[in-house]
Formats: structure tokens, sequence, C-alpha cells
């Protein structure tokens, strides 16, 4: 396939890609071209490109418009009560689930609807009725989401056996001397637990075993051959192997949360007896609704114990009575359903039946396979691959096709990996929304990505779990990034994310390799600004001179806030703590504090032992015991900030640091043996105004950075712009300092405070990401440490000025 190299127009590559895909693209049999129903039903995104429609795909606007329109024109009811509004509401459940068995070509003779509060819900549903034994068995393929992963709870708590599969394909020879190839199916089952509550067989004697796969991987996009179902009911023996997990009859449930998007399971041809639904991944809304899709025979074997309002036909309070409705959708959904949400998800099902799932396969498709064969295409100047994409090379026999989905990982030109936080962080900076980490998908993400156990319990002793910053451990990616497309997807948008990755990760001969040269000079540097922030994230108050102490600046980040739930609070989510004014006064001995919010400024002692709390806490893989106030001070920063929150102090004479990851790859705090406050990296931050101004000169001539954005302790002039970074130390005074590094900085500095107001933008992080980036990390500023050789009780020996001169150590 002749592709148009990246760096030719959108024009000249949209010409291009319609002369490969255009009979698959767009809809052309539907009321409008998808530029239109881009440009009519999705303004919201004006410009954006959002590319995680595997984690939730987006609602038309016209789509809510019609869903207010019904909910303000129509009264439902109820659905519990013989009122007319009642009735409607009833009706209109009704015609939900027929929409909902018509998407899989189900029979309402065969399969009946039971609407869940999501997907996850109805996994659960069937994990806590399925009639599990100790002669049962769970089966799984590898590559399954977290929610189905977690019926096996119930199963190993039942007293059933666990069985996790993979398929893998094999050679083998005939009498006649010629290979062909065969499927493998690899077995790792999971002990039992002794501790389980064994469950007897069912009364009839028979032994019921489950058998659970996605219609298609939500990690690599892999669509499974839906002949697997038969497969599994009718030769499990064979498949298996004549294991003792091949007894008994064997019931399957479908994953369809992913895949029924774009290819909707069929009902009338495989027999599924569960298949799980989201309609927030069908058509963006609504949330917190999903479905059961059950067999009939299969529905009268769930074993269901609680009972509520809506599942019963009668009950009494006194006695042990209670007789259960029959019908099987009354009888599992508990409670009101959602009659409201329900309602709603018929306008998404005429959008789906406008344009048609086939049409939407296709047109999701030819994105999906532009995208990736330009991924595929991409070299460095050096001729090494810029890209590794999962789930290319799928069995036949086992899978049938790839959905909309590419998950992948870059190469850097000397082989090393990127990681996939870094590309998250600046597709963000360039208006692209995609989905990065293992997806809730850990036997996917583990098998494309190669680590073994020990990788991941020694990823996992390291600290490392779902969401965090982690991206790259011993050399290896610890998850993947994901784009996928949805109905509404266009071609801008992949040309837009192709293009992103050519301009952020490319290594081409034009570029140059010094990115950042450093530009020396011999004249004499200064200490022109000193900043102390007390409370971490909110403002602090410049001084002429202060004292450092074993943690760094006096007081610097002694406080913080947290949240009821535990989380320490930041500017980040909570930008308001901008506005927190805090000013120590070292005479008096106290912090005072001030707020628009609040009529009455805040005083604290600094010297008081009468403290409310005491408690250890972790932060930054740092133990801290820490001191917290009464009730009236936690409620004056509570009105500060908005919402509930309390004040602790580091109590730093007797705190215990500890580094709990000893991989230096883990990109937590570098100075894990030096007393430090609530700091994230180090005691100290300094940055350079000739660094600044380079800065400014590279922005847009609208907007100009305050070196005050960069949170600094100290802010020094003189030298070249980032001359700093070739710095191993400094001499201020008679103190040392010892230096740690560039800061990686983060989004906080793109926050605009103007007018009470807070802004968000991209800038200067995206400007900083094309010149400052190194790694993974987009440096500026570095990080000191103080060489104290003061013991503790003579924090106020050494003080530094404004003015002194600083002395570089090269």
């Amino acid at each position: 396939m002749n592709m148009i190299p990246p760096n030719t127009s959108m024009d000249a590559a949209r010409k291009q890609f319609l002369k490969e895909f255009g009979e698959s693209y767009g809809y052309p049999n539907a009321p409008k071209h998808i530029d239109d129903l881009r440009a009519t039903e999705f303004k919201r995104l004006d410009g954006n490109v959002y590319l995680d429609h595997a984690g939730a795909t987006l609602y038309s606007e016209l789509q809510m418009e019609a869903i207010f329109r019904d909910l303000t024109t129509t009264v439902y009811g109820n659905p519990h009560t013989q009122s007319s509004s009642s009735l409607t509401s009833s009706d209109i459940v009704e015609d939900a689930r027929h929409q909902v068995l018509k998407i899989c070509n189900a029979s309402p003779k065969e399969y009946k609807c039971i609407f869940t509060s999501g997907a996850t819900a109805a996994l659960k549903l069937v994990g806590e009725a399925f009639p599990w034994s100790n002669e049962s068995t769970f089966m799984y393929t590898i590559e399954n989401h977290n929610s189905v992963l977690g019926i096996r709870e119930y199963a190993l708590n039942k007293g059933a056996a666990a069985l996790a599969i993979d398929f893998e394909e094999t050679a083998q020879s005939d009498t006649f001397g010629s290979t062909k190839s065969s499927i493998k199916v690899s077995q790792y089952p999971i002990p039992k637990r002794s501790e389980a509550r064994v469950s007897n067989k069912d009364p009839t004697g028979h032994t019921y075993n489950l058998f659970a796969f996605p219609t298609e991987c939500n990690f690599s996009g892999v669509r499974f051959n839906l002949d697997l179902i038969d497969m599994i009911k009718e030769d499990s023996e064979r498949i298996l192997g004549g294991s003792q997990h091949s007894r008994g009859s064997w019931m399957v449930l479908l994953d369809a949360a992913k895949g029924c998007s774009t290819e909707p399971p069929d009902l009338s041809k495989h027999k599924a007896d569960f298949v799980v639904i989201s309609f927030y991944k069908l058509f963006g809304y609504p949330t917190g609704l999903g479905a059961l899709v059950v067999g009939n025979e299969a529905a009268k074997l769930l074993k269901k114990t609680y009972f509520s309002g809506g599942t019963v036909a009668a009950s009494i309070a006194d006695i042990d009575f209670v007789k259960r409705r029959e019908g099987i959708e009354e009888s599992f959904e508990d409670g009101t359903l959602s009659f409201l949400n329900i309602a709603s998800i018929r306008h998404g099902f005429n959008i789906l039946n406008t344009l048609t799932t086939s049409a939407i396969s296709r047109h999701t498709s030819s994105l999906a396979r532009y995208t990736k064969n330009m991924l595929l295409a991409l070299r460095h100047a050096n001729g090494v691959e810029v890209c590794k994409i999962y789930g290319l090379h799928s069995l036949k026999a086992v899978y049938s096709g790839v959905g909309p989905v590419i998950s992948f990982n870059l190469k850097r030109s000397d082989g090393s990996w990127v990681g996939h936080r870094e590309v998250e962080k600046l597709a963000f900076l360039s208006g692209i929304q995609l989905r990065t980490g293992c997806f809730c998908n850990p036997g996917a993400c583990a098998k494309y990505l190669g680590l073994s156990h020990s990788d991941l319990i020694s990823n996992i002793e390291a600290g490392h779990v779902c969401w965090d910053d982690y991206d790259i451990l011993n050399g290896k990616p610890t998850g993947a990034v994901r784009v996928s497309f949805g109905y509404m997807s266009t071609f801008e948008d992949a040309w837009k994310f192709i293009d992103f990755v050519v301009r952020s990760f490319v290594l081409l001969p034009t570029n140059g390799i010094n990115l950042n040269p450093l530009r020396s000079t011999e004249s004499s540097h200064h200490l022109t600004s000193i900043v102390v922030y007390p409370i971490k994230s909110c403002s602090g108050f410049r001084v002429d001179t202060w004292p450092l102490s074993s943690t760094g600046l006096l007081y610097d980040r002694e406080w913080l806030l947290k949240s009821m739930n535990g989380e320490v609070l930041t500017q980040k989510k909570v930008p308001e703590m901008y506005y927190i004014n805090t000013k120590i006064d070292l005479k008096m001995g106290m912090l005072h504090v001030e707020s628009s919010r609040c009529k009455e400024k805040l005083s604290i002692e600094l010297k008081s032992d009468t403290f409310s709390v005491v408690e250890e806490i972790n932060i930054h893989a740092q133990r801290y015991e820490v001191l917290g106030y009464d009730n009236k001070i936690d409620e004056w920063f509570s009105k500060a900030v908005g919402r509930p929150c309390y004040l602790l102090r580091s109590s730093s004479r007797r705190c215990n640091h500890f580094n709990r990851n000893k991989n230096k790859n883990m990109g937590t705090c570098r100075d894990v043996n030096t007393r430090l406050n609530f700091v994230n990296e180090a005691q100290i931050l300094m940055v350079s105004e000739e660094s600044v101004s380079d800065l400014n000169s590279r922005l847009d001539s609208n907007r100009f950075v305050d070196p005050m954005i960069f949170r600094p302790n100290l802010v020094i002039s003189g030298g070249g712009p980032c001359v700093e970074d070739t710095w191993t130390g400094l001499k201020i005074g008679n103190n040392h300092f010892m230096s740690l590094g560039g800061c990686n900085r983060c989004q906080m500095i793109n926050l605009n405070y103007e007018g009470g107001e807070v802004k968000r933008s991209n800038e200067p992080l995206a400007t900083l990401a094309s010149y400052r980036r190194e790694k993974g990390k987009i440096l500026f500023g570095i990080l000191l440490r103080y060489e104290c050789d003061n013991e503790v009780g003579e924090e106020m020996s050494s003080w530094l000025q404004v003015g002194q001169e600083v002395h570089p150590d090269t």
C-alpha cells in the first residue's frame, strides 16, 4: 500500500485515504455525511481529537436534545404501580428490552433482557447467582477485563475451580509427512481455596461450568471467533485435553461491552447463555445503565438469594415467608428500575438504526486500518522502527478480525521505549484525548508486553499500581497507548494523531540532534528572589532573607491540606488553593493565613504543642509523623477551598523517611536520603531568569510567564538560558547545595489565574515540551539538596539573602 508520507498536507493525505478506503468511510446511505454529522452534532469537540471510544464513546448533541425534549414533554412514573404515568414507563421499558434483544438478534422466545446498573453489575449478577459447586469450573480467557476476572472470587469461594486459558498455534505432521497447524489451549489453573464454603451439586446431581470471553478484547481490539461457544459446549473434553475441568455442562458468558458498538453478537447463530452490554459504550449516554441478556434456560439455573421491592409478589414482615415474582426480568431487577435512563436509550438506538452497525463497523475499521498502516510505516532517521503494535498476529481459528482499536508503544531512535504516560501528557497538550495503561485488562497487558509473573510481582512490590506514572520499569513498558475510533470519528482525527506522533516522537533527518544547545557564559550569577511556601500548593511569600534548616528553607511546605477521603489536596484538582495566601512572622512565631473566601484571617502558632491529632501518613514513598489541629482551623480551610478538608503539619524532628522503591527507573523522589517536608521531589527548586526569558521568547506574543508560575524557592539571574542544567552543585554565601537534576514539570504550570477565575490552557507546558523534553520528562529548573551539617535544633544558624552571589559547580 503506497501511503503518502506523514509530512505531506492533510488535503493530499485525505485524497489518498479516500482512494484506499472511500467505499468504507462515512455513511453514504444515511441522512448526513460524516463531515455534516461531526459539524452539527459534536460541536463541543471544536478542533479537539477524541480517541478513547473503547473507554466511552461520545453522545450526540441532537441525541441529548431529543432526550431532554422527551423528558420535558412526557410524564414517566414509577413502573411499580398501575397509574397512567406508571404504564407509560412500563411501555418504554418493554420497548427498550426489545431494542436490546434486537441488536443481538436474539429471539424474545429464547432470551430475556435484564437491566442492571452497568456491564460490571451484570457480570456480578452472574457470578453471584451461578450454580457453583465443588465440581464446577470457571474458565476464562487470559484476555479479559477485570470485571470478568472478579467472577473468579465467587467460584473459588464456593469451592469451584478456576482456569485461565490462552491459545497458541502449533505445527503437526500427518502420516504423509506434510505439516499443518492446529490450535493448542494453554491452561493456567488457579488452586482451589481450602477455606471455601463448599457447595454441593445442583439438586439434579448435575455440574455446571462457566466459560467467559469477550467478543472484542479492549486491550488489543482482536475479536474472538464466536464459534468458541459451540466448541466449548459440544467438545470441551477434546479442547481441554480430557482434563477434570471438561466434566459437566458448560455455559458461556460473553462480555460484549466493547464489541457491541461495532459488531454485536448474533445470538440466533451463536447461542451464548449470558451477554453483558454497556450503553455508554454504544452511544455515549446514559452512564450507570447496562444489561444482561440471558437465555431462558440459563436464567432458570441462577440462584438468587436477596429479594427487594419489585422482585417479590408478596412477603410477610414477621415470619419467614416470601413469594417471588416468576418473570425472569422482574425477579432479578432489584428495586425501582432506572426508568428515566432506560427511556433515554431509545434515542441512542435511533442513531445506531439510522447509521446501521455494519456501516459503523466499516467506517471505524477504515480509520483504524489507515492509522495502523501509517504507524507501522514510521521510521526514525537511523531506520529504527517507531511503533510496536499489539495484536497484529491473531489465530484465525480463535479470532475473527480486529475492531477499531490500536494498542501500541513507541520507541526512541536508540531502541529504548517511550513511556505511555509521556505520550498521554504530550497528546493532551496537542488537544488529543487517548488512553494509556493496561485498560483494566491485566492478562492481555502481560501477554502482549511479555511481562512474566516475576515481572508483575516485582513491579507491584516496587509500588506500581493501576493509573500511576510508573510507565517503564526495568527497561520494559508497564502498559501501552490505546487509540480507538467511534461512529463520529473522522479522517482528520486520524491524521492529526499521526501528525502528533511524527512531530513529537520521530527523529527525522532534518530534526537535528541537539534540541537545546547550551549557551555557556562566564558572567556572574546572583540570587534575586527567595520564596517560602508554608502550606503545600498554597501561595507562598517572598522574603529578602530567610534561614535554612535540615529540610531546606525553614518551614517550607511543612503543612498540607488533606481531604476527608485521605487525598492530599493540590492546585491540580483544587485551584482555589492558589487564593490562600500565607506569611510567616519569625519574630512573633506565627503563621498567618488569609483567603478572599474567609472574612477572618487565621493565625497559627509555630511553636504550639497543643495538637489534636498525631498520625502517620505516606506521601511520595515517604512516611511522615504528622500533627493535626482543632476543628476551628479545619473549618476555616474547608471554607477557603470549598470542600471539607483538614490541616496537617510534618513533625520533621520525628519523621521516618524510607525508599520503598529501589528502582532507579521509577521516577519517584530522587532525594530519598534527606530530611524532607511535603515536597514532591527535593528540598529546594531553583529557576533562572534567563531560562524564563528564553521560554517567553518562544511563546506566542500574547502569552508571558512569570518565574513564579514554576513555584520556585530560589530565583537567580546571570548566565545563559538553561546553563544551570550543567551544574553539579552551587554555593550561596557559605551554604552548599547539591544539584539533583531537572524538575519534571506537570500541567499545574498551565493554570492561569485572571480576575478571580482559573483558566486552563496548554501553555507554557506545550512549548517546553518542544525543546525541554528528555526521556519522558519535561524539565525546567533544577532541584537542590541543602548540604546541612547542623544538628536538629540549630536550624536558624545559616541564612540566605537576596543579592548574594551564586557560585556554580560544574
